[in-house]
């Protein structure tokens, strides 16, 4: 039997999203700042940059996050490596390698809560189950429930992984269950392409997140090379088939 004081009543903090198990805590001031920020400080949390935490329900699903991500659990919660033996230590040795996740993954299960440590990235609560499944962005990943599927995807293309800018492997999510995302955009600029045997074309590697059923390409702007050159836009990323992508415009 546990409580917890000053917390769900705190005047400043306020829940911006639930999905799940997780709910996003916005630390609406930072109290503890020094006089000599105060100034700084104040403008920054009206121009939304805040303190954002993470607070998981454990109980009917465990949690998964990124090495060094909880701050604190309270109740019945252990913390295991997710390590099924030394053949698949070294696959997320390998994954982590070339991913730019951490190797281990801790796993949170029993019954209790916790809390992730603030970050002041804006976070996205996204049902995998809603993507079919889901390619993730380098460092995207904050956490999830753990009845998702995590598997590390390369690109099925040469261009796509030496000019695309995304990276040759990607952690990929699929399954029935909510993954935290850290985003360098809020929420209110994400734009969401939903295709329908279509395409998608994007000057740069705006993309954050992708279906995985979507084949990602990187071609000319234009007819030729010359006329790509002259347009200025050069090459640009495709995204061909049906599905979803999740694009920062802004970052």
């Amino acid at each position: 039997m546990f409580q917890l004081v000053n917390f769900m009543n705190n005047a400043n903090m306020k829940v911006v999203a639930q999905k799940g198990p997780f709910r996003v805590f916005e630390h609406e001031r930072d109290l503890s700042v020094h006089p000599q920020n105060a100034m700084t400080s104040y403008f920054a949390s009206e121009m939304n940059v805040r303190k954002r935490q993470v607070f998981v329900e454990v109980g009917k699903t465990g949690c998964v996050t990124q090495a060094g991500a909880m701050q604190w659990t309270l109740g019945n919660v252990e913390s295991g490596t997710g390590v099924k033996g030394f053949g698949n230590f070294i696959g997320k040795m390998a994954s982590a390698a070339v991913t730019k996740e951490s190797a281990i993954k801790p796993v949170y299960t029993g019954n209790g809560v916790m809390m992730l440590e603030p970050t002041y990235k804006h976070i996205i609560l996204m049902d995998v189950a809603e993507w079919g499944s889901v390619v993730l962005d380098d460092g995207l990943f904050l956490a999830c429930e753990d009845t998702l599927q995590q598997k590390t995807v390369a690109r099925n293309n040469i261009s796509s992984a030496v000019l695309g800018g995304e990276g040759l492997f990607n952690l990929s999510l699929a399954g029935n269950g909510i993954a935290v995302l850290e985003s360098p955009v809020p929420q209110e600029e994400l734009i969401v392409f939903q295709l329908e045997n279509d395409v998608v074309k994007i000057d740069g590697n705006m993309a954050i997140a992708w279906s995985g059923s979507l084949d990602f390409t990187v071609e000319k702007s234009g007819k030729s090379l010359i006329g790509s050159a002259v347009s200025g836009e050069g090459l640009v990323n495709v995204y061909r088939g049906t599905g979803k992508i999740l694009m920062a415009p802004t970052a």
